[in-house]
């Protein structure tokens, strides 16, 4: 089951996320009763996690709702198959209470980017946060070069992990079963932020004008949907790609973090409570632009895809 947010008729809605179309979730309810005389009672709200494992109250009815959508295909009403490009797909988690990253999760990108990757008994996740009520990018919507430093923009292909239950203390063994759902984060960069260029360097600069360059207004596109971790037994197995313009510029699978989603998990819980609704980016494989001085311009289109999940569509402006 894939999940979204839109804008129906003006307010945020859920509905069912198919690719070329989605389905609003309580128009589907009303066709699901008028064909089978049977009703599906659901929430009317935009909260996605209702309709999530582990603790929707809705889960299980919209799981049910999901695979009669599923099964009508084309004979499902037209007026409920919304076409992608007709609609405005929302964030899934609009208003998280934590919006967290990890950096250097993949070997390879540790390495493309001069670092030398250590063995995961070795060393642990660099985690980070940023500001989601102004980063958080709808799908579709652009990403914003910013004046103040606008050249060495770059893209970041991430999974990210929605937290479904209160976590804390959890181990490895049991982590996914505080999971919701996957989505995607494009973890746009600004490679090279140097704010006021007459300073005095001080011991920590290099390490807070890397920080602060993920923090710039609209870094953060996320979606187009949520995948019910249900549906995702294991989050280590999901195929990634990204493009700009067409062109493909990371290749990768989830198989190839150093800390895998369950680890990561445990890890951020050992020390932080984690609250339903909080998103956990789970880090970029190989192909960032910095490697090639290559970096985003206005015009650009971005492409960011996982298997099982869909594609966030980013352009540049």
């Amino acid at each position: 089951m894939r999940i979204c947010r839109i804008d129906h008729n003006g307010s945020p809605a859920a509905a069912f996320y198919c690719d070329t179309h989605v389905v609003p979730i309580i128009a589907a309810a009303e066709a699901y009763a008028a064909k089978t005389g049977q009703r599906i009672d659901l929430p009317a709200g935009d909260d996605l996690l209702a309709f999530l494992p582990p603790d929707g109250s809705a889960h299980q009815a919209a799981a049910t709702l999901s695979q009669w959508v599923d099964e009508q295909a084309d004979d499902l009403p037209g007026e409920l198959r919304r076409p992608v490009d007709d609609v405005q797909l929302l964030v899934p988690v609009p208003r998280p209470n934590k919006l967290l990253l990890l950096a250097g999760n993949y070997a390879e990108h540790i390495e493309e980017s001069g670092g030398i990757a250590a063995a995961r008994a070795e060393t642990f996740p660099y985690v980070f946060m940023k500001p989601a009520s102004t980063t958080l990018t709808d799908p579709g919507r652009p990403v914003p070069i910013p004046e103040v430093s606008p050249n060495c923009i770059d893209w970041e292909l991430e999974l990210a992990v929605v937290i479904g239950r209160v976590a804390k203390g959890v181990k490895e063994a049991d982590a996914l079963d505080y999971v919701a759902g996957y989505t995607i984060i494009n973890d746009i960069s600004d490679r090279r932020f140097f704010p006021n260029s007459d300073r005095t360097d001080r011991d920590k600069d290099a390490f807070f004008d890397w920080l602060h360059g993920k923090w710039h207004d609209g870094f953060c596109p996320c979606g187009p949907c949520v995948v019910s971790a249900a549906d995702v037994p294991d989050p280590q197995t999901l195929e990634m790609r990204l493009t700009v313009n067409g062109e493909v510029k990371q290749q990768a699978t989830t198989a190839q973090q150093i800390f895998p989603v369950a680890a990561v998990i445990e890890f951020i819980s050992s020390f932080v409570t984690l609250e339903p609704g909080d998103l956990i980016s789970t880090g970029t494989p190989a192909g960032i632009g910095a490697t090639k001085n290559t970096y985003l311009r206005a015009g650009d289109v971005l492409e960011a895809t996982i298997s099982e999940i869909g594609t966030l569509t980013s352009p540049v402006t």
